[in-house]
């Protein structure tokens, strides 16, 4: 292993789930560690918040107008954004870390290895592959930093990562089941889904993991995906949230499990749980060992109580969709109450999925 002297880090878009816990970490690593946020956020003595859209062309050139030791890019782009933009980010930084994702690889006999095969290249569903599915687009993105003649890059591939404020239930955000759970209503979920196997890592283990990866340069030029050593199915995620919510609601929530075909009629990522979320995803981490220890990251059922209850000391939701609701209380023959919808369209929108027969 080669370490270096880090002096100045930027984060793009790293307030995340990995990207808040990575500026902790990588700040006692380092002099300078600037993070763009479209949301306004305070600085902290080691941290700088800078607030923009790192995808708007202008605030980015001026941003990279200073060059950076290291750039962990956490944006979503389009192939044909991340295409103007690779040479820009190559040419700005000494290390460039590229967030891709484990849903890139296709279902396969055991562990997952970064050599596993990726669906954009195996899979044979030539309308799937028509798309710009997440998966795809990822994988192209990183056929493009592999094609570069520059190899100061490194492809990180975290999958399903929870933190204290993202709580996933398939492929659902906590928008999705726990807010529901928490209004006394029915979580909706697949069957199907339930027993399959899913690896959950917590945002500080991926952090830590990605700290240690760039401050090494035999780091350059490859690939890594960063998951917890240990796999579980989806139905003993459930049922670790389920306990949590007995404890502190002093009930147990209902669960309404759907066979696929209902389940998919309402739900629109379709490819995502076709090809990831039906998938039992369990990874070998022995390349990335080579830097930190997997074997020392967050046990997922501790880690779920532990960022679950947190949540639920000051929840707080993003925005909610009314239609899904609307759509899932049909299934449970339940009903939310309107004073809990906010504005008129919104409380429409609910009526008509909620009671019309024409959809």
């Amino acid at each position: 292993m080669v370490w270096v002297i880090i002096l100045k880090i930027l984060l793009l878009g790293g307030t995340g789930a990995m990207g808040a816990h990575l500026a902790n970490v990588l700040s006692g690593m380092s002099k300078k560690v600037v993070v763009t946020s479209r949301r306004r956020k305070p600085s902290k003595k080691s941290i700088k918040y800078v607030q923009g859209d790192a995808k708007n062309l202008s605030f980015l050139n001026n941003i990279l107008l200073e060059k950076w030791d290291v750039i962990v890019d956490f944006m979503i782009y389009s192939e044909d954004e991340f295409q103007e933009r690779i040479n820009l980010f190559l040419d700005s930084t000494k290390r460039y870390v590229f967030l891709s994702s484990a849903r890139v690889y296709n279902c396969c006999e055991g562990a997952i290895v970064e050599e596993s095969p990726r669906l954009l290249d195996s899979s044979e569903d030539e309308e799937f592959l028509l798309t710009r599915e997440y998966s795809l687009v990822k994988a192209r993105q990183e056929d493009m930093l592999y094609a570069s003649s520059k190899k100061n890059w490194t492809i990180v591939r975290p999958y399903i990562t929870y933190s204290e404020y993202r709580l996933q239930l398939g492929t659902f955000e906590k928008e999705g089941w726990l807010y529901r759970a928490l209004q006394g209503r029915t979580i909706v979920f697949s069957e199907d889904i339930a027993e399959r196997f899913t690896t959950l890592t917590y945002g500080f283990d991926v952090a830590a993991g990605i700290a240690n990866i760039v401050n090494d340069v035999s780091s350059l030029g490859q690939t890594f995906h960063i998951t917890n050593e240990s796999a579980c199915t989806w139905s003993d995620v459930l049922e670790i949230y389920l306990n949590v919510l007995e404890d502190r609601l002093g009930k147990r929530p209902k669960v309404l499990l759907q066979d696929l075909p209902d389940f998919l009629c309402w739900n629109h990522g379709k490819y995502q749980i076709k090809y990831d979320r039906l998938f039992d995803r369990k990874f070998d981490n022995t390349k990335v060992n080579e830097f930190i220890d997997t074997q020392e990251f967050t046990p997922a059922k501790s880690g779920l109580v532990k960022c679950l209850n947190t949540f639920l000391d000051d929840p707080k939701f993003n925005r909610i969709s009314w239609k899904n609701e609307a759509i899932k209380d049909r299934f449970c023959n339940e009903r939310t109450p309107l004073k809990e919808i906010y504005g008129i369209k919104e409380k429409i929108k609910y009526l008509i999925f909620r009671y019309s027969k024409l959809v």
